[in-house]
């Protein structure tokens, strides 16, 4: 929902020139400034959203170092060309997802997870150490053993992160922003019940085993059956509000 003049909602007491940020980046990501647009200026960001003018500042700070945004006096500032835009960003991908055509957008993340997690597994399964393992197999038994939702898909964003860890290949972790911020996306949006909850737990565990075992082959199709689970869970989503509660990949 966007903000009236001079409204700004804070959730949690959370910082003034973050909220701004969030606010005038959902706007970008949804379109309402199209690349080459000159944004309005400190002032009127500052009469618009009802704050100071250095929170306005310290907003567009970090939306530039997103790459939404470029600058230069005398001109102000302006919305980047979106091939620059930090996409991969944790903020950003949840810009993304919070817009109406955000199934699109996880089928996207989808589209991605099947080109980097597979192999990452299948290299897994060859490189783990012990402390890899453990690493994996304790973010597993978090999953089965968390007391809610959130515990649980703290827990999942672990074992998939794990994963990236141990192929040993370390231009892969930086992708596990991408990995937990679906999983974030999904809890938000999708409702399943328990007996999936459990087989999507039994997925995991497949994956855990396979890796441990030291089989990559298997360990590739184990990923590739979870996120199979996880394209059908996708599918089954509405353009309601979100859920309360949801599921993991």
């Amino acid at each position: 929902m966007d903000m009236r003049p001079g409204e700004l909602l804070l959730s949690g007491g959370g910082l003034v020139h973050v909220a701004v940020a969030n606010e005038i980046g959902r706007r970008i990501v949804r379109g309402d400034y199209p690349p080459g647009t000159i944004l309005p200026n400190e002032a009127e960001w500052s009469a618009l959203f009802g704050v100071s003018r250095s929170a306005v500042r310290e907003a567009v700070k970090m939306l530039m170092a997103k790459n939404l945004l470029s600058s230069r006096p005398k001109v102000g500032s302006w919305v980047a060309q979106r091939e620059r835009w930090s996409l991969l960003d944790r903020d950003v991908l949840a810009w993304h997802a919070g817009l109406p055509q955000r199934v699109t957008f996880l089928k996207t993340v989808q589209e991605f997870r099947y080109i980097i997690e597979p192999e990452a597994a299948a290299l897994a399964a060859i490189r783990h150490t012990p402390d890899h393992m453990a690493a994996i197999g304790g973010a597993c038994s978090a999953m089965g053993m968390a007391a809610d939702l959130t515990a649980r898909t703290g827990a999942d964003a672990r074992f998939h992160l794990a994963i990236l860890h141990a192929s040993g290949n370390e231009l892969l972790v930086p992708l596990g922003v991408l990995i937990s911020s679906a999983l974030d996306q999904l809890f938000q949006h999708v409702t399943r019940e328990m007996n999936n909850l459990r087989y999507a737990q039994e997925l995991h565990e497949e994956i855990e085993k396979s890796i441990r075992l030291r089989r990559p082959d298997a360990a590739r199709r184990a990923v590739r059956k979870l996120l199979a689970d996880t394209d059908a869970v996708i599918d089954q989503l509405d353009l309601r509000p979100p859920a309360s509660s949801g599921s993991q990949g």
